[in-house]
This record gives C-alpha cells, structure tokens and sequence, in this order.
C-alpha cells in the first residue's frame, strides 16, 4: 500500500530533496539517531500509516524501519507545496 509515495520518498532521499524540521532534528538526537538512521528508514521501511492533518488539509505518512544497529525507527513526514519531502519527527518505534 502507498507504493507510489514511498518510491516518490525514497527518490526525494536519494536526491537530497528533503528538509528536517527542528523538532525532529531534536527528537533524533534525543533518541541518538542520526540522519544515516533517517534515511535507512525512509530507503528500507514501509510506510504503516497515513495521517491527515486537518488545519491544513495535508497527507502526512508514518514511515517504520530499522536504523544500522537494528533498533527500531519511526519517520513522521509529508510532502511540501514545493515537493520537497519535510521530515516532521522521528522517535524510537
């Protein structure tokens, strides 16, 4: 399911076409992840659950998978107006 927004997910990464919020920036380090673990995720996970956020009308996707030293990750992102992927936060799954 969603096989179409995790290939557009996985190009943004590969691309570098992606932006980090603060908060998650701080969720990671808080839970000592670091952007290579972010990225495994969103290139080797699957996305598990789809969000909308009702203010504004958007799409947001749970993305879970395994960082490098196999514990689990979680990846909360969209897609902005502009395409780029926003990364929204990150916590230990």
């Amino acid at each position: 399911m969603y096989i179409r927004i995790m290939k557009r997910m996985r190009e943004a990464v590969r691309l570098r076409q992606y932006v980090m919020t603060l908060h998650a920036a701080e969720e990671m380090e808080d839970d000592g992840f670091t952007i290579y673990d972010v990225e495994r995720c969103i290139l080797n996970g699957t996305i598990t659950e789809r969000q909308k956020e009702i203010s504004i009308g958007e799409w947001k996707y749970l993305v879970q998978g395994m960082t490098f030293t196999d514990r689990g990750i979680c990846v909360a992102a969209k897609f902005s107006v502009t395409g780029k992927l926003v990364i929204i936060t990150v916590y230990a799954a």
